[in-house]
């Protein structure tokens, strides 16, 4: 365990964090970060630019086809909406262990990648198009392989 009674934190601290609200934990990390920091005017970080590094921007979300991936006890499930039923003629779909891509949606030369929740097989995936949803559904994979790697003395 690690030792967390060495640190400057007593009972009161713990209490007092446990009870701040969302805009009080920001000031308060905000507060501790720019006495530890020094400013943008003095120096070379800003501590709200830090801030603001961590927060997601919807650019690098990436999720453009607003799709969703779940895995239950047997399979993995990816659903894709597609309103446009025509899409489907050019549409190509591959994946590997743990990823699916998706291409020629929306566009022609869109290319789109999704991280699956579990390991898949390589076959048995199928894909049925109803009511506006693309759902794909992937057969996980139970048996991971593992190899044993022997250490030799030298």
């Amino acid at each position: 365990m690690f030792p967390w009674n060495l640190f400057p934190f007593n009972k009161d601290m713990k209490n007092k964090l446990q009870h701040m609200k969302p805009d009080e934990i920001d000031q308060f990390i905000k507060g501790i970060m720019g006495n530890v920091m020094p400013s943008q005017s003095g120096g070379a970080i800003n501590p709200q630019d830090v801030v603001n590094h961590f927060k997601s921007h919807p650019s690098q979300q990436g999720n453009t086809l607003n799709s969703s991936a779940f895995e239950t006890h047997d399979s993995v499930f990816v659903r894709i909406p597609i309103k446009d039923e025509s899409l489907l003629k050019d549409l190509r779909i591959y994946h590997t262990a743990n990823q699916l891509m998706v291409e020629h949606i929306p566009e022609r030369d869109a290319k789109h990648s999704i991280t699956l929740p579990a390991m898949v097989k390589k076959k048995g995936s199928t894909a049925k198009y109803k009511d506006g949803i693309l759902e794909i559904k992937l057969i996980k994979a139970y048996d991971i392989q593992y190899s044993q790697i022997d250490v030799t003395e030298i």
